[in-house]
């Protein structure tokens, strides 16, 4: 599952949404997600997205966050 649909009628724009996919597939790689069907891709789009209406946008910090908020 790609993050886009996840954006939709959200308020982003193209660059933003660059760094959030960025993001996105910096912590699928880290967490060795390769099949796009498995339930914690959602999961971890949700939580880049959240994390990106805090004001973030570097897209290395956005991964950490998220990865670091799904290891609590």
């Amino acid at each position: 599952m790609p993050i886009i649909p996840l954006l939709q009628g959200r308020a982003f724009g193209p660059e933003e949404i660059k760094v959030m996919s960025t993001a996105f597939q910096g912590a699928l790689n880290a967490l060795g997600l390769m099949d796009r069907a498995d339930p914690l891709n959602e999961l971890v789009a949700k939580k880049i997205i959240e994390i990106a209406k805090t004001g973030e946008r570097n897209p290395g910090r956005l991964r950490d966050r998220a990865l670091k908020s799904l290891q609590s």
